[in-house]
């Protein structure tokens, strides 16, 4: 018992077992690989071995593997182990540059959440990092998950969604981070006065967490260097050509119209968790 409890090892001789000592005890990971194909196929705790599967697939950069994985057998995984399967599909596509296919699936989390069909309906789920458990609520994982889809807009260079879905995240959960993606995602649309108000009066004036975040010093460091460049080429353009009318606005007001009317679909009579009765009246705005 202490062995195995040393080495995190469930117990048992099953395929699924086997596929855990030599990955943890071994370190043979193709071998491990193998094995966990067996317990899948042997039908052996499957939620688990796909999931550790995949996993490690990513680990030996086999992510496209590990994708086509999962799609072909998370249909014999339990319902409750399909959210936990969609959040390392999440993690796959990001390694693999997929990123249409990550924002689909992450605007599919975000509906499920605004159905009341995430964490099997409840207002919690309980979570692990590094052994430990810890709560998660709907609030906090929607703020999350618009987090990583802002992310993935900025980088399909669509800072019009980018934006929209930042400002959204801080209206449920302000943090530090996202408010420096925020102005970032400014600084790309040369809305250079915006950028630099989120970073003073969002970050800097606040401090929440940055006297003891090195990299968020860092980012915001790299944020004001940015911000001082394109101003002054702004200034230099500006003094060189008379008269000179910036960004076109109206372009920027008709792009973003019609990005909102994505949101607009019919959608099912569910039971919605509380935090959705407070931000439906900005459901408008979000990315979908």
């Amino acid at each position: 018992q202490d062995y195995n409890v040393v080495h995190k090892l469930p117990h048992g001789d099953s395929p699924y077992v086997r596929a855990k000592h030599v990955q943890l005890v071994e370190k043979d990971a193709e071998a491990a690989i193998e094995l966990f194909w067996k317990a899948i196929k042997a039908r052996d705790r499957v939620d688990s071995a796909l999931k550790d599967m995949a996993l490690l697939m990513k680990q030996q950069n086999r992510a496209d593997e590990a994708i086509d994985a999962i799609h072909s057998f998370r249909y014999l995984c339990s319902r409750q182990a399909q959210e936990s399967l969609d959040n390392v599909l999440i993690d796959l596509y990001k390694k693999c540059g997929r990123i249409e296919e990550q924002v689909e699936l992450l605007k599919q989390k975000l509906w499920m959440i605004y159905q009341g069909e995430a964490f099997n309906g409840k207002p919690t789920k309980t979570a692990r990092s590094h052994g430990k458990k810890f709560q998660v609520t709907v609030q906090k994982e929607t703020s999350r998950i618009l987090g990583n889809l802002g992310w993935a807009y900025m980088q399909l260079k669509d800072y019009t969604s980018a934006e929209t879905v930042y400002r959204k995240a801080q209206v449920i959960e302000p943090d530090a981070n996202k408010a420096c993606n925020l102005c970032s995602c400014f600084i790309k649309q040369g809305k250079l006065d915006e950028a630099r108000s989120i970073l003073f009066h969002d970050v800097l004036e606040k401090k929440e967490g940055f006297d003891d975040d090195l990299r968020l010093k860092v980012r915001v460091q790299e944020l004001l260097s940015e911000l001082e460049r394109r101003e002054e080429e702004e200034t230099a353009v500006l003094a060189s050509v008379e008269c000179e009318v910036g960004v076109d606005e109206i372009v920027v007001v008709e792009g973003f119209d019609e990005f909102v009317k994505e949101w607009r679909r019919p959608y099912r009579t569910r039971r919605r968790l509380p935090i959705f009765e407070e931000i439906l009246p900005l459901r408008d705005q979000l990315a979908c």
